[in-house]
C-alpha cells in the first residue's frame, strides 16, 4: 500500500508521520486490497473559542470503490486513532459484502455446471 501523508496549517513532524503511516499501514491486516491511501493530517481553522481543533482525514482507494473519513478532535493522535478505527470497521464491512457476493456466485457457477444451452 502507498501512504501519503500531508499537513494543513501545522509543521508535519517525523513524529506525526511516524503514527499516522503506522495506524493506517495496520490496516492491511483487515483487507489485503488497499491500493493507497492519502492522509491529511492538521489544524482547522475555523473559529473555535475552546482552543485548537485537529482534523485528520484519509481517503483509501480499494478495488470497486474509495472509503473516506474525517474526523476533528482536541488532539491530533485522538484524530488519526478514530479515523482508523472507523476505516477498519468500514473495511470488515466491505470485505463481507465482496466474499458473500463471490461466494454466491460460485454456488451459482457451481449449481449451472451440468446443463449446457
Amino acid at each position: 500500500m502507498q501512504i501519503i501523508i500531508v499537513g494543513k496549517n501545522i509543521e508535519l513532524t517525523e513524529a506525526i508521520k511516524d503514527y499516522a503511516e503506522k495506524k493506517i499501514s495496520g490496516l492491511d491486516k483487515f483487507y489485503s486490497r488497499i491500493i493507497r491511501a492519502d492522509i491529511t493530517v492538521g489544524l482547522e481553522n475555523k473559529h473555535h473559542q475552546k482552543g485548537d481543533i485537529f482534523i485528520c482525514e484519509c481517503k483509501l482507494e480499494i478495488p470497486g470503490k474509495d472509503l473516506f473519513a474525517s474526523k476533528t478532535e482536541e488532539a491530533l493522535y485522538k484524530a488519526i486513532d478514530k479515523v482508523r478505527d472507523y476505516l477498519e470497521s468500514e473495511l470488515k464491512k466491505h470485505k463481507a459484502k465482496t466474499e458473500t457476493k463471490s461466494a454466491r456466485a460460485r454456488t451459482e457457477i457451481r449449481s449451472n455446471k451440468g446443463y449446457s444451452l
